[in-house]
Protein backbone atom coordinates (compact mmCIF):
# COMPACT_ATOMS: atom_id res chain seq x y z
CA UNK A 1 0.00 0.00 0.00
CA UNK A 2 1.63 3.41 -0.96
CA UNK A 3 1.87 5.62 1.63
CA UNK A 4 0.01 8.72 0.22
CA UNK A 5 -1.47 10.93 3.10
CA UNK A 6 0.98 10.59 5.59
CA UNK A 7 3.37 13.36 6.91
CA UNK A 8 3.02 15.44 3.59
CA UNK A 9 5.51 17.99 5.49
CA UNK A 10 7.76 15.29 6.08
CA UNK A 11 11.20 17.16 5.64
CA UNK A 12 13.06 15.86 2.84
CA UNK A 13 17.22 15.75 2.09
CA UNK A 14 18.52 18.30 -0.21
CA UNK A 15 15.39 19.37 -3.08
CA UNK A 16 13.91 15.99 -2.55
CA UNK A 17 14.70 15.61 -6.16
CA UNK A 18 16.54 12.40 -6.22
CA UNK A 19 14.95 9.31 -7.75
CA UNK A 20 13.04 7.31 -5.52
CA UNK A 21 14.83 3.34 -5.30
CA UNK A 22 11.86 1.35 -6.47
CA UNK A 23 13.32 -1.97 -4.94
CA UNK A 24 14.23 -0.21 -1.26
CA UNK A 25 10.29 1.02 -1.18
CA UNK A 26 9.21 -2.36 -2.25
CA UNK A 27 11.27 -4.00 0.61
CA UNK A 28 10.00 -1.45 3.20
CA UNK A 29 6.26 -2.18 1.77
CA UNK A 30 6.83 -5.75 3.02
CA UNK A 31 8.12 -4.59 6.20
CA UNK A 32 5.13 -2.25 6.92
CA UNK A 33 2.91 -5.03 5.93
CA UNK A 34 3.28 -6.32 9.67
CA UNK A 35 0.75 -5.42 12.42
CA UNK A 36 -0.02 -6.09 15.80
CA UNK A 37 -2.63 -9.10 15.53
CA UNK A 38 -0.49 -10.07 12.48
CA UNK A 39 2.94 -11.72 13.98
CA UNK A 40 3.72 -14.01 11.13
CA UNK A 41 2.73 -13.73 7.29
CA UNK A 42 3.06 -15.69 4.57
CA UNK A 43 4.12 -14.69 0.77
CA UNK A 44 0.60 -14.47 -0.47
CA UNK A 45 -1.13 -12.33 2.57
CA UNK A 46 1.83 -10.01 2.02
CA UNK A 47 0.96 -9.86 -1.69
CA UNK A 48 -2.43 -8.97 -0.94
CA UNK A 49 -1.52 -6.43 1.54
CA UNK A 50 1.20 -4.50 -0.15
CA UNK A 51 -0.19 -5.44 -3.85
CA UNK A 52 2.73 -6.33 -4.74
CA UNK A 53 2.93 -9.64 -7.26
CA UNK A 54 3.80 -13.27 -5.22
CA UNK A 55 7.06 -13.08 -7.16
CA UNK A 56 8.18 -10.11 -6.40
CA UNK A 57 7.24 -10.63 -2.41
CA UNK A 58 9.22 -13.65 -2.66
CA UNK A 59 12.45 -11.81 -4.21
CA UNK A 60 12.15 -9.70 -1.69
CA UNK A 61 11.53 -11.89 1.47
CA UNK A 62 14.11 -13.58 0.67
CA UNK A 63 16.28 -10.69 0.72
CA UNK A 64 14.78 -9.62 4.10
CA UNK A 65 15.72 -12.79 5.57
CA UNK A 66 19.18 -12.52 4.24
CA UNK A 67 19.75 -9.18 6.27
CA UNK A 68 18.35 -10.02 9.46
CA UNK A 69 14.89 -7.90 9.02
CA UNK A 70 12.59 -10.79 8.53
CA UNK A 71 12.78 -15.24 9.71
CA UNK A 72 11.46 -17.50 8.53
CA UNK A 73 9.53 -19.95 9.83
CA UNK A 74 9.20 -23.29 8.71
CA UNK A 75 6.83 -25.08 9.95
CA UNK A 76 4.05 -22.46 9.29
CA UNK A 77 6.34 -21.23 5.71
CA UNK A 78 5.31 -18.07 6.90
CA UNK A 79 7.40 -14.95 8.36
CA UNK A 80 7.90 -12.58 11.20
CA UNK A 81 9.79 -9.54 12.17
CA UNK A 82 13.41 -9.97 12.94
CA UNK A 83 15.07 -8.11 16.31
CA UNK A 84 16.89 -5.39 14.01
CA UNK A 85 13.19 -4.02 13.62
CA UNK A 86 13.10 -3.46 17.08
CA UNK A 87 16.79 -2.23 17.48
CA UNK A 88 15.70 0.53 15.02
CA UNK A 89 12.20 1.18 17.36
CA UNK A 90 14.19 1.61 20.32
CA UNK A 91 17.10 4.23 18.62
CA UNK A 92 14.40 5.98 16.89
CA UNK A 93 12.89 6.54 20.29
CA UNK A 94 16.33 6.94 22.41
CA UNK A 95 17.31 9.45 19.91
CA UNK A 96 13.90 11.53 19.44
CA UNK A 97 14.77 15.21 21.04
CA UNK A 98 10.72 15.53 20.97
CA UNK A 99 9.88 12.48 23.55
CA UNK A 100 13.35 13.24 25.72
CA UNK A 101 11.75 16.57 26.42
CA UNK A 102 7.47 15.50 26.22
CA UNK A 103 8.02 12.57 28.17
CA UNK A 104 8.37 14.12 31.82
CA UNK A 105 5.98 17.17 31.16
CA UNK A 106 3.51 14.32 29.89
CA UNK A 107 4.35 12.60 33.00
CA UNK A 108 3.61 15.24 35.19
CA UNK A 109 0.22 16.10 33.85
CA UNK A 110 -0.98 12.22 33.89
CA UNK A 111 -0.05 12.18 37.53
CA UNK A 112 -1.61 16.20 38.69
CA UNK A 113 -4.47 15.36 36.77
CA UNK A 114 -5.33 12.12 36.89
CA UNK A 115 -5.48 11.66 33.16
CA UNK A 116 -4.23 9.81 29.98
CA UNK A 117 -2.17 11.80 28.11
CA UNK A 118 -1.02 10.56 24.59
CA UNK A 119 1.86 11.64 22.12
CA UNK A 120 0.90 10.44 18.51
CA UNK A 121 2.21 11.20 15.17
CA UNK A 122 0.68 10.17 11.53
CA UNK A 123 1.76 7.53 9.28
CA UNK A 124 -0.79 6.22 6.34
CA UNK A 125 -4.37 5.84 7.11
CA UNK A 126 -3.27 5.76 11.65
CA UNK A 127 -1.94 7.75 14.08
CA UNK A 128 0.88 6.00 15.82
CA UNK A 129 1.75 6.38 19.64
CA UNK A 130 5.04 7.06 20.68
CA UNK A 131 4.22 7.67 24.17
CA UNK A 132 1.46 7.08 26.77
CA UNK A 133 0.86 7.86 30.32
CA UNK A 134 -2.44 6.02 31.68
CA UNK A 135 -3.62 7.42 34.81
CA UNK A 136 -7.48 7.71 34.24
CA UNK A 137 -9.58 5.78 37.17
CA UNK A 138 -11.16 3.69 34.89
CA UNK A 139 -10.08 0.95 32.89
CA UNK A 140 -9.63 2.03 29.62
CA UNK A 141 -11.09 -0.48 26.89
CA UNK A 142 -7.69 -0.45 24.97
CA UNK A 143 -3.81 -0.99 26.30
CA UNK A 144 -2.12 1.94 24.95
CA UNK A 145 1.58 1.19 24.16
CA UNK A 146 4.06 3.10 22.20
CA UNK A 147 3.78 1.59 18.42
CA UNK A 148 0.09 1.41 18.59
CA UNK A 149 -2.08 2.53 15.47
CA UNK A 150 -5.22 4.24 15.74
CA UNK A 151 -7.63 5.54 12.87
CA UNK A 152 -6.66 9.15 11.54
CA UNK A 153 -10.45 9.31 10.78
CA UNK A 154 -12.15 8.36 14.08
CA UNK A 155 -10.07 9.88 16.46
CA UNK A 156 -9.17 13.47 18.27
CA UNK A 157 -5.59 12.75 17.20
CA UNK A 158 -6.36 11.85 13.42
CA UNK A 159 -8.73 15.37 13.15
CA UNK A 160 -6.23 17.41 15.37
CA UNK A 161 -3.48 16.04 12.49
CA UNK A 162 -6.05 16.78 9.79
CA UNK A 163 -6.83 20.35 10.95
CA UNK A 164 -2.27 21.05 9.68
CA UNK A 165 -2.54 20.13 6.49
CA UNK A 166 -2.47 22.32 3.55
CA UNK A 167 -6.57 22.59 1.53
CA UNK A 168 -4.61 20.89 -1.19
CA UNK A 169 -3.50 17.96 1.08
CA UNK A 170 -6.29 17.85 3.03
CA UNK A 171 -9.03 17.77 -0.24
CA UNK A 172 -7.08 14.67 -1.21
CA UNK A 173 -6.62 12.50 2.01
CA UNK A 174 -10.50 13.06 2.28
CA UNK A 175 -10.57 11.90 -1.35
CA UNK A 176 -8.41 8.96 -0.44
CA UNK A 177 -10.18 8.24 2.84
CA UNK A 178 -13.44 8.49 1.27
CA UNK A 179 -12.70 5.89 -1.37
CA UNK A 180 -11.42 3.22 0.63
CA UNK A 181 -14.90 3.78 3.31
CA UNK A 182 -17.35 3.99 0.75
CA UNK A 183 -21.28 4.33 1.76
CA UNK A 184 -23.40 6.97 3.97
CA UNK A 185 -20.85 6.31 7.08
CA UNK A 186 -18.33 7.85 5.58
CA UNK A 187 -20.52 11.29 5.45
CA UNK A 188 -21.47 11.82 8.58
CA UNK A 189 -17.35 10.91 9.27
CA UNK A 190 -16.50 13.70 7.01
CA UNK A 191 -18.97 16.12 8.61
CA UNK A 192 -17.51 15.49 12.20
CA UNK A 193 -13.47 15.89 10.84
CA UNK A 194 -15.03 19.14 9.10
CA UNK A 195 -16.42 20.69 12.73
CA UNK A 196 -13.09 19.35 14.06
CA UNK A 197 -10.46 20.69 12.07
CA UNK A 198 -12.92 23.93 12.86
CA UNK A 199 -12.53 23.76 16.57
CA UNK A 200 -8.59 23.24 16.26
CA UNK A 201 -8.34 26.48 13.79
CA UNK A 202 -10.77 28.32 16.40
CA UNK A 203 -9.35 26.91 19.78
CA UNK A 204 -6.33 24.97 19.52
CA UNK A 205 -7.84 21.78 20.05
CA UNK A 206 -10.81 19.24 18.96
CA UNK A 207 -12.89 16.68 20.64
CA UNK A 208 -13.38 12.81 19.97
CA UNK A 209 -15.24 10.40 21.68
CA UNK A 210 -15.24 7.31 19.42
CA UNK A 211 -15.29 4.51 22.02
CA UNK A 212 -17.84 4.19 24.97
CA UNK A 213 -17.38 6.49 27.69
CA UNK A 214 -13.84 7.43 26.24
CA UNK A 215 -13.46 11.21 25.56
CA UNK A 216 -10.18 12.71 23.87
CA UNK A 217 -9.44 16.14 23.42
CA UNK A 218 -6.05 16.62 21.09
CA UNK A 219 -4.28 18.97 19.59
CA UNK A 220 -1.27 19.78 16.98
CA UNK A 221 2.09 21.01 17.76
CA UNK A 222 3.81 21.89 14.66
CA UNK A 223 8.11 21.87 15.55
CA UNK A 224 10.29 22.97 12.76
CA UNK A 225 12.39 20.53 12.06
CA UNK A 226 10.46 17.70 13.54
CA UNK A 227 7.21 17.79 11.73
CA UNK A 228 3.94 17.67 13.41
CA UNK A 229 3.03 16.11 16.20
CA UNK A 230 0.06 15.61 18.47
CA UNK A 231 -0.81 15.47 21.79
CA UNK A 232 -3.94 14.07 23.55
CA UNK A 233 -5.47 13.90 27.09
CA UNK A 234 -8.03 11.47 27.52
CA UNK A 235 -10.62 9.73 30.31
CA UNK A 236 -12.95 7.58 30.72
CA UNK A 237 -16.24 8.92 32.03
CA UNK A 238 -19.59 9.04 32.24
CA UNK A 239 -19.50 13.09 31.70
CA UNK A 240 -21.09 14.62 28.74
CA UNK A 241 -18.19 15.53 26.20
CA UNK A 242 -19.21 19.15 27.18
CA UNK A 243 -18.00 18.76 30.53
CA UNK A 244 -15.06 16.85 29.58
CA UNK A 245 -13.88 19.56 27.00
CA UNK A 246 -14.39 22.32 29.86
CA UNK A 247 -12.39 19.99 32.03
CA UNK A 248 -9.03 19.00 29.51
CA UNK A 249 -8.76 21.56 27.37
CA UNK A 250 -6.85 23.88 29.65
CA UNK A 251 -4.02 21.51 30.71
CA UNK A 252 -3.71 19.82 27.19
CA UNK A 253 -2.98 23.34 25.72
CA UNK A 254 -0.95 24.37 28.60
CA UNK A 255 0.98 21.04 28.06
CA UNK A 256 1.59 21.64 24.21
CA UNK A 257 2.93 25.46 25.41
CA UNK A 258 5.64 23.83 27.89
CA UNK A 259 6.66 20.99 25.64
CA UNK A 260 7.11 23.26 22.59
CA UNK A 261 8.94 25.91 25.15
CA UNK A 262 10.94 23.38 26.43
CA UNK A 263 12.11 22.31 22.84
CA UNK A 264 13.23 25.58 22.01
CA UNK A 265 15.19 26.11 24.77
CA UNK A 266 17.76 23.56 23.41
CA UNK A 267 17.45 24.29 19.56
Amino acid sequence: MTNTIANPDRVKPGKGMATPNRSLERGISVLRAFRAGSSMLGNSEISDRTGLSRSTVSRLTQSLVESGMLEYVPQFRAYRLGVPVLSMAHAMCDGSTVLRVATPLMTEVATRHKLNVGLAVADDDDMVYLESFRYSRRQSLRTIVSGLRIPIALTSLGRAYLATLSETNFDITMREMASRNPGRAWLSIRKEIELAVQSVRQNGYCVASWQPQVVAVATPMQIEGYGTYVLNVSISTQQTVEEVEATLAKPLLSLAASILAAISRIE
